[in-house]
């Protein structure tokens, strides 16, 4: 990965009672018969002019300052010398915001400099997950090839392990159940903050007035599913190795621009990025980068001035194949098809799967049994499903059925699948573990789709798991893929295309 530096240099001429700073020393530069104040290094301001007039001029100076010490006293702790440095620097003495860029900060003492290091900054991974989205209704948890979609990138942050704490700032108990099972912390966002009109940062200081112990937020946006641990980790290294304030995300694009056509303002388009008479090929040129959206991380002192990107800024180029973002319904299908492809399914490597098990009343069948007159049982199953099967036997995969039921064998022959059964299984586990041992197999080359809590176990330890989209709540949470087919209904064929996607990311993988 590429990594690019940004500085960021404050505009615009300086207020009435301001004063250019030098960041880099470790007192500001004061003009003739000024007080020099805010310094980095100083914990109060001084006088620098004599005599009476000095003393005057010193006490209007303290008086105009923001009180730093409150500042201090929302976070939960005294502010250091650093800290109230920054803070004196940076802000208007006549209490107006500060304008232009944001300004450049030194690193905070409590990330490893300045003081003896006590202990490490806490970096808090947050993603923001409101229910009110407008353009797809609740789509942070809506399933993304099998997956809610704001699990993918907590799986991310969870298995980077360089976060002290994971978190999800939501307003909804559809989003929190979700977040809780995958093993995020939930922050309840207040009303205020969950308005329309509420900003990511607006989220992000609140989440700060209720969590004194973080230091740094990696703010993940939950719309960016092919995420890589990897990623963060990179990111996590600059931030705390390297000294960077803020690190945003970005990717290469070689798209050229044009100005956009305004009646009574542009009658014609003009080139934005490029001369039209010496057009380059894509190889010669090295485009442009682009906020992809996929994450911001920042310091907590530079978030509490208003800013999400400041003071020593870099960026972090991510693949363009990871660079997915999902705004509207349109964007969903692609998504699912590049997530399949270039996503991250956890820590352990995927394996070839070998034998194929479902459970057969709710999966195979919808779980309607039917008794004719002469007290013969009628099951009904979907020719989808039988094609699921026949596709995987030609793959070479073994497919075989497990009841905990006793089912009419003899209404199971007339399927004719072809495939070996167990019926009236008290323990499914036990059977599947002696089925893998039979064939020498390990836990990682089985896959199996179930719906029941008697399957709960099973799907816990297959390599891959499936559920049908009408399965009981504990088998949901016990998978990593939820079909959108419901049992009897295509759920089996579902799970297999799955299976299918996931084994040609293997091959390919063992190609490289």
């Amino acid at each position: 990965m590429d990594l690019g530096v940004a500085w960021a240099e404050p505009t615009g001429p300086p207020g009435p009672c301001e004063r250019p700073v030098d960041y880099n020393s470790r007192r500001a530069p004061r003009g003739r018969g000024d007080v020099a104040v805010g310094g980095v290094g100083n914990s109060h301001p001084r006088e620098r002019s004599g005599g009476e007039i000095g003393r005057r001029r010193a006490e209007v100076a303290r008086q105009e300052l923001p009180d730093v010490e409150k500042l201090g006293r929302r976070r939960g702790r005294k502010m250091d010398s650093v800290e109230k440095g920054a803070a004196t620097s940076v802000s208007n003495p006549r209490g107006r915001p500060s304008r232009g860029r944001p300004p450049k900060l030194q690193r905070n003492s409590r990330g490893g400099q300045g003081r003896g290091v006590e202990k490490p900054p806490h970096l808090a991974a947050l993603i923001l997950a409101r229910g009110g989205s407008k353009g797809i209704p609740l789509k942070n948890i809506k399933h993304l090839a099998g997956v809610p979609l704001i699990g993918w990138v907590l799986r991310a942050a969870l298995d980077s392990g360089v976060f002290q704490s994971v978190w999800v700032s939501t307003d909804h108990d559809e989003i929190e159940n979700v977040a809780k099972q995958f093993g995020a912390q939930v922050h309840r966002r207040s009303s205020e903050a969950s308005k329309d009109s509420s900003t990511s940062l607006d989220a992000i200081i609140e989440f700060l007035n209720y969590h004194n112990e973080v230091d740094i937020v990696g703010n993940i946006q939950a719309t960016s599913p092919c995420l890589h641990p990897t990623d963060l980790q990179k990111v996590a290294e600059m931030i705390r190795e390297e000294g960077y304030d803020s690190v945003f995300s970005v990717v290469r694009r070689h798209q050229f621009r044009w100005g956009e056509i305004q009646k009574g303002v542009r009658e014609m388009t003009e080139p934005l990025n490029l001369n039209p008479a010496k057009r380059p090929r894509r190889q010669d040129w090295d485009g442009e980068l682009y906020e992809n959206g996929s994450f911001y991380f920042a310091k907590r002192h530079l978030i509490e001035m208003g800013y999400l990107q400041g003071g020593k800024m870099a960026y972090y180029e991510m693949r363009a194949e990871h660079s997915v973002d999902i705004d509207v319904d349109i964007d969903w299908p692609i998504a699912e098809q590049r997530v399949l492809r270039f996503g991250y399914f956890g820590k352990e490597k995927l394996k070839e799967i070998k034998l194929f098990v479902c459970n057969i009343d709710g999966c195979l069948t919808n779980g309607h049994i039917y008794v004719s007159g002469d007290q013969k049982e009628i099951i009904s199953y979907d020719v989808k499903d039988a094609i699921g099967i026949s596709l995987l036997k030609k793959s070479g995969i073994e497919v075989r059925l497990i009841s905990e039921r006793a089912c009419s064998k003899q209404t199971l022959s007339s399927l004719k699948l072809d495939c070996k059964m167990e019926v009236s299984v008290p323990d499914k586990l036990a059977v599947v573990d002696e089925w893998r041992k039979e064939m020498g197999l390990c836990w990682k080359e089985v896959a199996y789709l179930g719906n029941e809590v008697s399957d709960e176990e099973c799907l816990k330890k297959a390599g891959l798991s499936g559920v049908p989209a009408d399965a009981c709540a504990a088998a949901q949470k016990a998978v990593g893929y939820i079909c959108k087919s419901n049992g009897g209904r295509g759920a089996l064929r579902e799970f297999a295309e799955h299976v299918f996607l996931l084994m040609e990311k293997v091959i390919n993988s063992c190609q490289k």
